[in-house]
């Protein structure tokens, strides 16, 4: 039986293996975008909802609001999702300055009533009431540089696509969590670069999206996936696929990244992976089904490779090898999405950490699928 199932882990980890490697042909056929528009002219309404954000809003709005383009082109709605703390008071401050800052409130549009996504109803709340063409994404606790909006205007331009999916990265004080959680999302980021510009399938972070406000309704808004807590990004970025399969973009430039503090603890972080877990039973997207189907065998049969080690001849041995193969496949492609990013020097954390981060990819996957999570103070199911 032991045999069998290494087996079977080989075969499985031979066509992971395979598949990092055409990832890594496709981000490093990626070409930096560095146009920069001469005369803008998008029309932009960028949405931020925001629960309780009193220690991040003031930041992430100082950023929106600085950006190197027109205020005559853009208008930034934030919709207070039931906020307890000084969000508010914030927001309304900024408005007193900055004449294109908006401040809905979704208690007022939703009447009390119990939601399961509170966020997509929140951003369709503030896309009805927007004035822009093209619809901007970010979240609350982000920042971002003053060329963002510049760059998402020339590609816009050049390339005239209908959702642009856009770079998101992780800070770190350098703590093990922290980089831990910052060497993931290196990962995930470089496979939605290079899923995105190879048509692959469909990956994207709401914290950094675009789309034409017109295409939005076309594809029904988030009728069908409304159900689901999470999927503002990647369900929509879907379902706008369905009918765009050809103008969907990945804008590949430094200065449209967008920064994000990891989460402070072990916990939140466990909640946060899960509620990204939590909508992989709503993939129609079959390509992304598989390829997380298959990073989950993987790291599901390692775990039990390791636990059954200790009862096999040289089984420890055994398991060092496949996990080799594995962490040697991963850095070549995490070396070259690393440097983009400029946070090569988080690579010599990554062999200590393979065996958390099988750890956690197994966990999360199965809470996700059967379990609840807590996430901004409520709990979801």
């Amino acid at each position: 039986m032991y045999w069998i199932v290494v087996l079977i882990t080989s075969i499985l980890l031979l066509a992971y293996c395979l598949l990092i490697l055409l990832y890594r042909q496709w981000f490093l056929r990626l070409p930096l975008f560095q146009k920069e528009a001469d005369d803008p002219v998008t029309k932009f309404s960028i949405i931020i909802p925001a629960r309780n954000e009193e220690h991040n809003i003031a930041q992430c709005l100082n950023n929106v609001l600085g950006q190197n383009y027109p205020a005559r082109l853009y208008e930034v709605i934030v919709i207070n999702d039931h906020s307890t703390d000084r969000t508010e008071e914030i927001i309304r401050s900024y408005q007193q300055t900055h004449t294109n800052l908006r401040l809905l409130n979704l208690a007022d549009h939703i009447d009390g009533r119990k939601l399961n996504a509170y966020k997509k109803k929140a951003i369709e709340f503030a896309i009805a009431q927007s004035n822009g063409n093209w619809i901007v994404t970010t979240d609350a606790d982000c920042t971002m540089g003053t060329q963002w909006l510049n760059r998402f205007d020339a590609f816009i331009r050049q390339n005239d696509p209908v959702f642009i999916a856009a770079p998101v990265m992780f800070t770190s004080d350098g703590s093990f969590l922290q980089n831990f959680q910052l060497l993931d999302f290196i990962s995930l980021q470089g496979i939605t670069a290079a899923a995105v510009s190879a048509g692959y399938h469909t990956m994207c972070n709401g914290a950094n999206i675009a789309y034409r406000k017109d295409v939005f309704y076309e594809a029904g808004q988030f009728r069908g996936i409304d159900d689901v807590a999470s999927g503002d990004d990647m369900l929509l970025m879907y379902k706008i696929k369905q009918k765009y399969p050809a103008r969907m973009g990945y804008l590949f430039a430094r200065e449209s990244v967008v920064l994000t503090e990891p989460m402070k603890d072990w916990k939140s972080f466990l909640n946060q992976r899960i509620r990204w877990a939590s909508k992989t039973g709503s993939y129609q997207d079959k390509g992304i089904f598989w390829t997380l189907a298959l990073v989950y065998g993987v790291n599901f049969l390692l775990l039990v490779l390791l636990a059954w080690s200790p009862f096999v001849e040289k089984g420890f041995n055994n398991w060092l090898l496949l996990l080799l193969a594995k962490t040697l496949i991963e850095l070549g492609f995490m070396i070259p999405v690393a440097k983009f990013y400029r946070q090569t020097g988080v690579l010599a954390w990554f062999p200590v950490m393979q065996v958390f981060h099988m750890l956690y990819t197994v966990v999360a996957g199965w809470l996700g699928k059967f379990g609840t999570y807590q996430w901004k103070g409520r709990t979801v199911r």
